[in-house]
């Protein structure tokens, strides 16, 4: 039975390693070992560079705020704040979502506004994270105590749910920019 994903590479590391196991021959087995060697290393180097963005995190004051806002974890601040290193060059709240491509393209002819699918301009690396983040959001909205999660729920009634993800994603970038320009912290007041 073969299994895809980590739990597959869990498995195959188990049967490279157990040498009195008949189901992999020696000449797989010799192949195999290095390779679970190189996959032990890149783990080891992935935990020990997350630990590094972890402590760097809880160093940086900004990175801290920005963690308050849901959906945003310490990864996903410290990327912002690293990336984004001067909040005020964004002319308002608007402008930091479009940077980031997280608005909707354009296409308007003879007076008439047609709005396509998100730009996608800006750093994707962010975008992702802050899409992920909204995806996290959305899963436990229905248990909705703030504003933006109230209205992502309501929201969801009507459109779909990659499309209010990345409307939930575009708002958390708004807030973000807020936070940033105004050195305040996220609060978790419900809707009014």
């Amino acid at each position: 039975m073969t299994r895809p994903g980590i739990a597959g590479v869990g498995m195959l590391i188990g049967l490279a390693e157990d040498e009195n196991n008949e189901l992999i021959p020696p000449l797989a087995r010799d192949a195999l070992v290095p390779l679970v060697e190189q996959l032990r290393a890149a783990h080891e180097k992935v935990r020990e560079l997350d630990h590094q963005i972890h402590a760097w995190h809880r160093s940086n004051e900004l990175s801290r705020r920005l963690e308050t806002i849901p959906g945003i974890g310490p990864i996903t601040a410290s990327a912002i704040v690293a990336t984004v290193t001067d909040a005020s060059l964004f002319k308002s709240g608007r402008q930091l979502p479009a940077w980031l491509g997280l608005v909707p393209r354009q296409n308007s002819s003879g007076g008439k506004d047609r709005l396509g699918r998100i730009s996608k301009q800006g750093d994707p690396y962010i975008r992702r994270l802050l899409v992920v983040g909204a995806h996290a959001v959305l899963r436990f909205s229905h248990k909705a105590k703030t504003a933006p999660t109230r209205w992502a729920a309501e929201l969801l009634t009507k459109k779909p749910y990659d499309v209010v993800a990345v409307a939930l994603a575009n708002k958390m970038a708004r807030i973000v920019w807020a936070l940033m320009t105004t050195g305040k912290r996220f609060a978790t007041s419900p809707a009014a």
